[in-house]
């Protein structure tokens, strides 16, 4: 692939392992601050179409013990993008050659907005396959439209996604609602 080249490939099973591999990676490198971590995104979807790059969601206890690790994060090749455009977050990228493989966002646990949002929309698209199959129908047309303007690319998905995250937040809010009313309990503050 070459380095921005759109390319959307068929669901891999292998992904899941990749990210289970990848994400013990992760959590060695972080130690303490890391509270959880989770496989977001395209990838995390069976059966869904996608960019073959795997991402990762780390919430930490403090960006600022993440950042004091920043050592141990670029020793297993990941570029350290800080922010990089998202207030509250860290983001990290890994390549091998010119092909991305794996992207990691990384919160601090009281950003429950941006973590909910990336959870609702993975878990509300494994939920409802017609949704992912428009997702992937609109991703592959897009590839195939943009092929080397990956911020076309993304640009095209933009109304898409902007729909699918309010679905899904309203979704996954009637999911707590219901396990609510079966237990009694509020499960807000586990990740």
């Amino acid at each position: 692939m070459k380095r921005d080249e759109v390319l959307v490939v068929p669901y891999d099973s292998h992904w899941a392992s990749a990210y289970a591999e990848e994400a013990e990676k992760i959590a060695k490198a972080l130690e303490e601050p890391l509270l959880a971590i989770h496989h977001i995104g395209s990838t995390a979807v069976p059966s869904l179409s996608a960019k073959p790059i795997i991402d990762i969601m780390g919430i930490v206890t403090d960006l600022a013990e993440v950042d004091r690790r920043k050592d141990a994060l670029l020793a297993l090749g990941y570029e350290y993008m800080g922010e990089f455009g998202i207030a509250g977050r860290r983001y990290l990228r890994k390549r091998i050659g010119n092909k991305r493989t794996h992207h990691v966002h990384i919160f601090q646990k009281d950003d429950r907005f941006s973590i909910e949002r990336h959870l609702a929309v993975r878990d509300y698209l494994r939920a409802h396959e017609d949704e992912a199959k428009r997702y992937a129908a609109l991703k592959q047309a897009l590839a195939v439209r943009y092929p080397n303007d990956l911020g076309a690319y993304c640009d095209g998905k933009d109304a898409f996604m902007k729909e699918l995250e309010r679905k899904a937040l309203k979704w996954q809010q009637a999911q707590k609602m219901k396990n609510e009313q079966k237990t009694g309990e509020n499960d807000s503050d586990t990740w």
